[in-house]
């Protein structure tokens, strides 16, 4: 490593530990917003770009929440064993790892666009794999094609979504991602109570069905057109993306003189990911798309059924719905925060929040285990892990939930973004994978004990952020690779 590259790696973490300095300089870009009003007439085609590709998301939710209102008519009309049904859940995760693996690569050679169109021809095929399936292999394969293109979803969505937002805005639009998520999976909870498994698998398609025409309506990423030297095509799509009445030279030559720093470099391998500059990006990156991974959501999630039958709900169908509805509520909510708090400080609140609530629930499920099942303080712990479970899914979605999606498409350097995205999409579908695997096995074994390792992870979180992770807010993505330079 050249003396050039360490002195720059040894300087990295200056700006972000400093964040006066962060701040002192989005001053400068605050009195460049101008007002309101303009500021949302020139936002209106970001906005609908944003609304098109966030149907992509809204397949993604509607694929993790399909498996939950339909696994009892499914085992019953295709005689499924509990084993088979478990295996047919966990596939959209196995699919999800093979397509974030490649999600990079399409993304970086096709553009964000055409990987989308990939995505959503094997999603549209799974779902009707599914609907049609007279055993179980056709299930198991509608599933993995389902996971394929939702892996390249969850890498493409976020970048796009980065690459084509004005820095005041990346933040909140950045959160549709996760909101879109968290719409498709009350969706599937809530059709679910109404219609069949079959049914529900052919309204699966309608998502795709529309994003692949409405990807025609919207404009590429700038950024990816600069970087594949389409300098006039690059130039107009800008300018699409932030009205015709607005200047883009100053937004214009600032991208070129980032692609023209990164085309500078050769090609990135593995090996080159040791430096800082790289490896501090990527650990950040993957760090928290696995630890919110690891603080146990899914596994929740699948255990929110006994814990509402617990605290005596009798329709846990109905009650997951709330659950998500909750989810839905918050995320919106957090969406407006986004540019306003910052993605760092959501960040500890979210992850504070969650640590103490799954502390609350551990506690409970403890003292409830030691109780008798006749007393009031049995009753009363039913009551008290209900109210931690729709605490964990709230603070969750204040941060947790959206947030590491959004850091990681901002700070993922031009250079290695095709390669370290795919690596992180991966750690999180695979901590996603392991999570779902071991639920079960861990809380048949003690409800308290998982708790309370799921409270550990989280506490590592809010530490991991505090120390790592860098605010973001308001500044441009090639303001953030200066940074690491």
């Amino acid at each position: 490593m050249s003396s050039r590259d360490d002195s720059e790696d040894g300087n990295i973490r200056k700006p972000f530990l400093h964040t006066g300095s962060w701040y002192r300089m989005s001053s400068r870009q605050g009195s460049m917003m101008g007002s309101s009003a303009q500021i949302i007439r020139d936002s209106i085609s970001v906005v609908f770009c944003v609304l098109i590709v966030a149907l992509g998301p809204i397949q993604f939710g509607f694929t993790c929440g399909y498996s939950s209102p339909t696994q009892k008519d499914i085992v019953r009309d295709l005689n499924l064993t509990v084993s088979e049904f478990s295996v047919f859940g966990s596939l959209s995760n196995v699919g999800a790892m093979v397509g974030a693996i490649a999600s990079g690569q399409i993304a970086e050679y096709i553009g964000r666009k055409g990987s989308l169109i990939i995505a959503a021809i094997p999603n549209i095929i799974g779902w009707l794999s599914i609907s049609f399936a007279k055993d179980s292999s056709f299930l198991f394969m509608g599933r993995l094609l389902e996971g394929f293109g939702v892996g390249i979803i969850s890498y493409t969505v976020p970048v796009y979504i980065a690459e084509i937002s004005p820095q005041n805005m990346r933040g909140s639009l950045g959160s549709v991602n996760q909101l879109s998520v968290t719409i498709g999976i009350m969706l599937a909870y809530l059709l679910g109570l109404f219609v069949n498994w079959r049914v529900l698998a052919v309204l699966g398609i309608l998502p795709c069905t529309i994003l692949i025409p409405g990807l025609f309506f919207i404009p590429e990423s700038p950024r990816w057109l600069a970087k594949m030297g389409l300098t006039e095509d690059f130039e107009t799509s800008l300018q699409v993306l932030r009205g015709f009445d607005t200047d883009i030279s100053a937004e214009v030559n600032e991208i070129k003189r980032s692609v023209a720093s990164s085309s500078k470099r050769t090609t990135i391998r593995f090996a080159d990911l040791k430096r800082r500059r790289f490896w501090y990006p990527l650990m950040v990156g993957i760090g928290l798309l696995v630890l919110q991974q690891l603080s146990g959501i899914n596994g929740i999630f699948f255990y929110s059924s006994k814990i509402f039958a617990n605290a005596g709900i009798s329709s846990s169908d109905l009650a997951t719905f709330g659950l998500g509805a909750i989810q839905v509520l918050v995320t919106a909510a957090a969406t407006w925060l986004m540019d306003k708090a910052g993605r760092r400080l959501l960040l500890i609140v979210s992850t504070s929040g969650v640590t103490v609530s799954l502390s609350l629930v551990a506690v409970a499920f403890y003292l409830e285990s030691v109780a008798s099942k006749d007393s009031h303080l049995y009753g009363v712990m039913g009551i008290l892990s209900l109210i931690g479970l729709v605490a964990v899914v709230i603070f969750f979605s204040v941060g947790l939930g959206a947030i590491p999606w959004i850091i990681m498409s901002e700070i993922l350097p031009v250079d290695i973004k095709s390669l370290a995205g795919s690596i992180a999409t991966l750690a999180n579908w695979l901590s996603s994978w392991l999570v779902t695997m071991t639920a079960n096995l861990l809380l048949s074994w003690s409800s308290t004990g998982t708790f309370t390792i799921y409270t550990v992870v989280s506490a590592f979180t809010v530490a991991f952020v505090s120390v790592w992770v860098p605010e973001t807010k308001g500044r441009t993505l090639e303001e953030i690779q200066v940074a690491f330079r």
